[in-house]
C-alpha cells in the first residue's frame, strides 16, 4: 500500500453519539505550544481529520479515520458537503497550526459525518472526548459551522431516509425510537401520537421479547428491516409528526 498521502485534500468526520441524555459529538483536543510569546498557545477542540491517502478512495480514508478511533467495523457514512481550507483559517492559531503541520492554505475537505449509540464506541485514546451537540466548547478552524451543516443534515435525512435507525441499538422500544428523533431533531413529541404513527410503519418489525427497566411493565422491542424496507415501493415520511 502506497501509505503517501494528498497535501491538498482532506477527509474530516463529524462523529455523531446519541446517549440517554441528548445527542453528542466527538471532537479531538488540538493543543500547540511554541514557548515564544509572538506565537499563541493552542488549546481547543477541532472535528477529527486527516489529509486523504494517494492509494485510497475519499470514502476509504474517511472509514480508516473513523475505524481507528472507535473500533467499529460496521457503520453508516454519509458525505455531505466539500470546504475550501483556506475560508476556513479564522484565526492566527488556526494558521500556526496548519504551518507547523506541513499543510497547505489553499486546500479542500471532504466531510463525512457518522452515526451511532453513544455508548457503541471504544474510543482508543483520551485524545477524543464526547460534547453535548448544545454545549460545544471553544472550536478551532470553522469547525463550529462543519458541526452544524452536518446536524442540519441530519435532520433532514432522518425524515426521509432510515437513518434514525443507526443511533439505536439492534433491539429497541419505541420510547428510544422517540427519543432519538427527539434528541436530533432538538423538539418534543407527543407520546401517544408517535406510537400510533410508528406502529404503521412495516419496516418497524415488533420481536418476541420485551426489555426490562424500571417501569412496571416491561417495553416491547422492535428491530428495523432494512429488507423490509427496500421492498416499500412508494417511500413515505419515517415518522409523520
Amino acid at each position: 500500500m502506497d501509505f503517501r498521502k494528498l497535501d491538498n485534500v482532506s477527509v474530516n468526520c463529524i462523529i455523531f453519539g446519541l446517549g440517554s441524555d441528548g445527542l453528542y459529538v466527538l471532537l479531538q483536543k488540538r493543543t500547540l505550544n511554541m514557548f515564544r510569546d509572538d506565537f499563541p498557545i493552542i488549546d481547543d477542540w477541532i472535528i477529527t481529520g486527516e489529509r486523504a491517502f494517494i492509494s485510497k478512495t475519499l470514502e476509504e480514508s474517511a472509514n480508516t479515520i473513523f475505524k481507528s478511533i472507535t473500533n467499529l467495523s460496521e457503520f453508516n457514512r454519509i458525505q455531505f458537503r466539500t470546504y475550501g481550507n483556506s475560508s476556513s483559517l479564522k484565526t492566527d492559531k488556526d494558521l500556526l497550526w496548519v504551518k507547523s503541520h506541513g499543510l497547505k492554505v489553499q486546500s479542500m475537505t471532504i466531510a463525512y459525518y457518522f452515526v451511532q449509540p453513544k455508548k457503541s464506541a471504544t474510543l482508543t485514546t483520551d485524545q477524543f472526548k464526547w460534547f453535548s451537540i448544545k454545549s460545544l466548547p471553544d472550536l478551532g478552524f470553522d469547525h463550529y459551522d462543519i458541526i452544524n451543516d452536518a446536524h442540519e443534515d441530519v435532520k433532514k435525512k432522518i425524515m426521509v431516509e432510515p437513518v434514525i435507525f443507526d443511533f439505536l441499538p439492534y433491539k429497541f422500544t419505541l420510547n428510544e425510537l422517540q427519543i432519538a428523533f427527539e434528541a436530533v431533531l432538538n423538539i418534543e413529541l407527543d407520546n401517544r401520537n408517535f406510537r400510533k404513527k410508528a406502529l404503521k410503519k412495516i419496516y418497524i418489525v415488533p420481536l418476541n421479547e420485551t426489555k426490562k427497566g424500571n417501569a412496571k411493565k416491561p417495553s416491547k422491542l422492535y428491530a428495523f428491516s432494512r429488507d423490509v424496507y427496500d421492498k416499500v415501493t412508494e417511500k413515505e415520511s419515517m415518522i409523520n409528526f
